[in-house]
C-alpha cells in the first residue's frame, strides 16, 4: 500500500467519525423527548406489566436490539421484535400496556408502517425514532422522535452510518431518561449484573472481603506492642484468623485509630531491629488511614486502590469502627483488578 493509499485512508476514516459526532451532537432534543419518557414510565409501571417493544428493519435491526438491552440492564422491562416475524405470529408478543419504538430513517419502510398500522388499530402506543417527521410512521406514532437532517458517513450517502449512530444515540438517551425517571439505583443495576465486572463492581465491599472483624480478623487495642498484637493475631492463637497483610488498630471505644501492614514492619525492623518488636502500635502505626464504609462499592475499592496504590482498606460502619478489612488481592480474585 503507497503513502498516498495510507493518507487517504486515513483520510476518510476522520471525515466518517467526525460525520458520525455531527449527527449525533445535532439530534434535536426537546419536549418530544420528555413526551416520550412520560409514554414508556407510564406504561413499564410495575403494577401495569407493561414493557418496552423495540423494533427496526434492516440495519436499524441491530440498532433496536441495543437499544432493548440497554433498556433491560436499566431497569425497564423490554424485548425486540422484527418487524418480518411480527407478520407472522410474534405479534401476539405485544399488548396494549406496552410500548413500541419503531426505527425508520426514512419513516416509509414498508415492514414498519405495516407494524405501525396493525398496532394503532390496537392502541398501542408507540414512539417513533426516524429520521423523517413528515413520515407516515411518525404520522402513526403518539410521538416522534426525529433525529434531523442526517449526512450519511459514506461518501456515496448510501450506506447507513451516521443515521443508525444518530439513532442508537437517541435510543441510549431515551434509555437513560427513563431510568432516572424510574429512581433507578447502583444497586438496582447489580441486581441485572450479578456476573461480569460490571456486577461485582458493583457489589458491597463488605461482600468482597475475607478479613471480616469477629470471624478472620482480630482488632488491636491501643497500648498493645508489636510482639504481642503478632502473637495475638497468630493462626496459633486463634486458629479461625487469616493471614492479613495488615492489622487494624483500635481505640478504647472501638474506633479505628490506624492501620500497621507488613510493610511497615518490614520498614522499621530495617531501621531499628533491636527494639522493633517493643514499640507500641500506636507510636509506629499510620494514623488516620484512608478507609472505606461498609456501604461502599467494590468499585470505591478498586478506585481507591488505583489512586493511593495502597494494598490494604479499612471498613467501618458509621461509627467509624472496623467491620473488616479490604485486600487488592480480594479484587483481584473478583478479577476487577489486575494482580
Amino acid at each position: 500500500m503507497s503513502n498516498l493509499d495510507k493518507a487517504s485512508i486515513l483520510d476518510l476514516a476522520r471525515k466518517v467519525l467526525e460525520a458520525e459526532a455531527s449527527a449525533v451532537s445535532q439530534i434535536p432534543v426537546d419536549d418530544s423527548l420528555i413526551k416520550a419518557v412520560e409514554l414508556a414510565t407510564d406504561n413499564t409501571h410495575p403494577q401495569a406489566g407493561g414493557s418496552v417493544v423495540v423494533t427496526g428493519m434492516g440495519k436499524c435491526n441491530f440498532i433496536a436490539q441495543k437499544i432493548s438491552a440497554t433498556l433491560a440492564s436499566t431497569g425497564t422491562p423490554s424485548q425486540f421484535l422484527h418487524p418480518a416475524e411480527a407478520m407472522h405470529g410474534d405479534l401476539g408478543r405485544i399488548r396494549q400496556r406496552d410500548v413500541v419504538v419503531l426505527l425508520s430513517h426514512s419513516g416509509n419502510t414498508e415492514e414498519i408502517i405495516t407494524l405501525a398500522a396493525l398496532l394503532k388499530q390496537d392502541n398501542v402506543p408507540m414512539i417513533a425514532i426516524t429520521g423523517n417527521r413528515d413520515s407516515h410512521l411518525a404520522r402513526l406514532a403518539d410521538v416522534t422522535l426525529w433525529i434531523g437532517q442526517i449526512t450519511e458517513a459514506c461518501p456515496h450517502n448510501l450506506a447507513p452510518t451516521a443515521s443508525t449512530t444518530a439513532m442508537l444515540g437517541i435510543g441510549d438517551a431515551l434509555a437513560m431518561c427513563i431510568s432516572q425517571a424510574k429512581g433507578f439505583q447502583a444497586a438496582d443495576f447489580h441486581k441485572f449484573h450479578p456476573g461480569g465486572s460490571l456486577g461485582k463492581q458493583l457489589m458491597l465491599v463488605t461482600e468482597a472481603m475475607r478479613f471480616k472483624v469477629g470471624s478472620t480478623l482480630l482488632l488491636i487495642p491501643t497500648g498493645t506492642t508489636l510482639a504481642d498484637a503478632y502473637a495475638m493475631s497468630s493462626s496459633e492463637a486463634n486458629p479461625n484468623l487469616r493471614r492479613a497483610g495488615a492489622m487494624l488498630i483500635v481505640e478504647d471505644d472501638g474506633k479505628l485509630a490506624g492501620i500497621f501492614t507488613d510493610g511497615d514492619l518490614r520498614r522499621l525492623v530495617m531501621k531499628d531491629p533491636a527494639n522493633a518488636m517493643n514499640q507500641q502500635v500506636e507510636n509506629v502505626m499510620i494514623k488516620n488511614p484512608k478507609h472505606l464504609t461498609d456501604t461502599a462499592l467494590v468499585r470505591d475499592a478498586v478506585q481507591m486502590v488505583r489512586e493511593t496504590r495502597i494494598d490494604e482498606i479499612p471498613v467501618v460502619d458509621s461509627d467509624n469502627k472496623p467491620v473488616g478489612l479490604i485486600d487488592v488481592q480480594d479484587l483481584v480474585a473478583l478479577k476487577v483488578i489486575e494482580s
